[in-house]
């Protein structure tokens, strides 16, 4: 069998089943005509945030296995070529290949680019899976990043998140009013524009920011990635969920004249590890944060879940924004409208089977014998 035609059948394989094994290496003759290429990744986290972190090193070590090293990508943390909220500029501009970095880090530059991580009140991350592999959503995410000379790929999820640290109790709508919290994105603009005061800030702020009263809230991810930050020892009260963002979806961009000068096999190579890499970094949170959040409540952690009305209040806002973007914004409008179609019909099969099978199960499991 012709290499190309091997390698094309072989990653497309994977790619289904997105196994964690590689391809044996005698079922892999290299064909010698096959170009040695080197690339640069900017991650915009730094080494410390792990399960994220090394979502992107997993994807340069597939890579590196499934062209026998003839493919070779060199991650970068963050700051050290790029600030974490610089590499989609560094990627649209080539001063590296490509980067594993969230959209709604550049929510400034157009609110449509956050679509492509989480809105409030949008999509879990299974239905973000579903809405860009089957649902038209990848198709126009790209044709929106085409427009900044990216090929993106979906690159991991964190999955619903908590809702952050409070030094406080929130109790109505009422209580956000002057509340200083940092928080990024759409999540900003629905609590400004119920009477809170978003900040800006780096995760490296966020624990003296807390301690010295300079904010009052903050978000940030979740159990694990929270606990070894040490938030709990600054803010008693964890709440959830993060309605700002069910289903954080992180993404690989690729400079676009970069990916089309690549050889096939090699882009294929890249798909595949990306589709393993956005699988395993959802089940790695799913592993560990079950463990952090039973570490933090017996370190003393006061776990709160946001009032029916604080939630309520914040979606009838939310809706507004974006129907005001809408109306100004034809990238987001177009990209938010499929989301929301697809969102609607996935809610009622999720609510009518996953979630009332899962609060089943939970309160039977809660049940000491």
């Amino acid at each position: 069998m012709r290499r190309r035609e091997f390698m094309k059948k072989t990653c497309l394989g994977l790619a289904t089943v997105v196994s964690a094994s590689v391809v044996p290496s005698t079922a892999r003759s290299q064909d010698a005509s096959l170009p040695t290429i080197k690339w640069r990744l900017a991650s915009s986290v730094p080494r410390g945030l792990d399960t994220i972190y090394n979502t992107a090193e997993l994807l340069t070590k597939r890579i590196h296995d499934l062209t026998e090293g003839k493919f070779e990508i060199r991650l970068i943390a963050a700051g050290e070529i790029v600030p974490s909220n610089g590499v989609l500029d560094a990627v649209r501009q080539n001063t590296v290949e490509c980067g594993h970095t969230c959209g709604y880090y550049y929510h400034e530059q157009n609110k449509t680019f956050s679509l492509d991580t989480t809105i409030p009140f949008g999509l879990n991350a299974r239905q973000m899976n579903a809405w860009c592999y089957y649902g038209g959503g990848l198709a126009l995410l790209r044709e929106f990043f085409a427009q900044y000379n990216i090929v993106n790929f979906p690159g991991g999820n964190s999955g619903t998140q908590m809702g952050g640290w409070f030094r406080k109790e929130i109790n109505s709508p009422y209580d956000l009013k002057g509340l200083k919290i940092r928080i990024p994105g759409f999540g900003a603009e629905v609590l400004s524009a119920m009477g809170a005061a978003p900040r800006t800030l780096s995760g490296a702020e966020i624990y003296s920011a807390l301690e010295s009263g300079k904010i009052d809230a903050a978000e940030w991810v979740g159990p694990y990635d929270d606990e070894k930050l040490g938030f709990y020892k600054v803010a008693r009260f964890y709440y959830y969920p993060a309605w700002w963002e069910p289903g954080p979806m992180f993404s690989f961009y690729i400079n676009k004249n970069q990916w089309d000068k690549l050889p096939q096999p090699y882009q294929a190579a890249l798909e595949v590890a990306a589709a393993e890499a956005n699988v395993r970094m959802m089940s790695s949170y799913d592993a560990k944060n079950p463990m952090a959040i039973k570490r933090l409540v017996q370190k003393g952690v006061q776990l709160r879940r946001f009032p029916y009305n604080v939630m309520k209040a914040a979606y009838k806002t939310a809706k507004k924004i974006y129907t005001a973007e809408s109306a100004g914004n034809p990238d987001f409008r177009k990209i938010y409208d499929s989301m929301r179609s697809f969102q609607q019909a996935s809610d009622n099969w999720m609510g009518m089977a996953e979630n009332t099978l899962a609060n089943f199960m939970r309160a039977q499991l809660s049940i000491k014998k």
